[in-house]
């Protein structure tokens, strides 16, 4: 969770190479099958009989699942930015699937700091954003673009 008395970043608090590293999550099948049943309902995310005979050869979590949890946990205990994290595209990519029993955490690097000319009250932060297993596998790779404010004025 999210700890009230932590420092929120701004803008100008950033800098490349900043890393943070999140809290973890614990998955299980069942949240691996709920999620996969309303959100991506195919064998392999929701039958671990019918998942051993498809290119996963075993019971995998969606990618939106991963993606899903990734986002969880930079919110709760990943990026304290300030206004929260807000998205401007990016590109994702799973090297691997996340599996039942994986812990996930994130581990994140800004590598890029954009100012806006037009928006003087914010900029652009591009991140590098890891989520890893309990082995330190990369199940995940996401590199978002945020919108970050800039400290307010008085």
């Amino acid at each position: 969770m999210s700890d009230a008395r932590a420092p929120r970043l701004y803008l100008e608090d950033l800098h490349v190479g900043d890393r943070f590293t999140s809290g973890e999550h614990a998955l299980d099948a069942a949240q691996i099958i709920a999620f996969a049943r309303e959100f991506d309902p195919q064998p392999f995310h929701t039958d671990p009989e019918k998942a051993e005979h498809t290119f996963f050869r075993g019971l995998a979590a969606s990618g939106w699942h991963t993606a899903a949890l990734t986002m969880k946990l930079l919110v709760e205990s990943g990026i304290p930015l300030a206004d929260g994290i807000i998205g401007s595209g990016g590109e994702v990519a799973w090297p691997q699937p996340t599996r039942p029993d994986d812990v996930l955490h994130v581990e994140s690097e800004v590598m890029e700091i954009i100012p806006s000319r037009s928006k003087p009250e914010r900029g652009m932060v591009v991140m590098r954003c890891e989520t890893r297993n309990q082995r330190g596998e990369v199940l995940q790779r996401f590199s978002p673009k945020m919108v970050v404010s800039r400290r307010p004025k008085g």
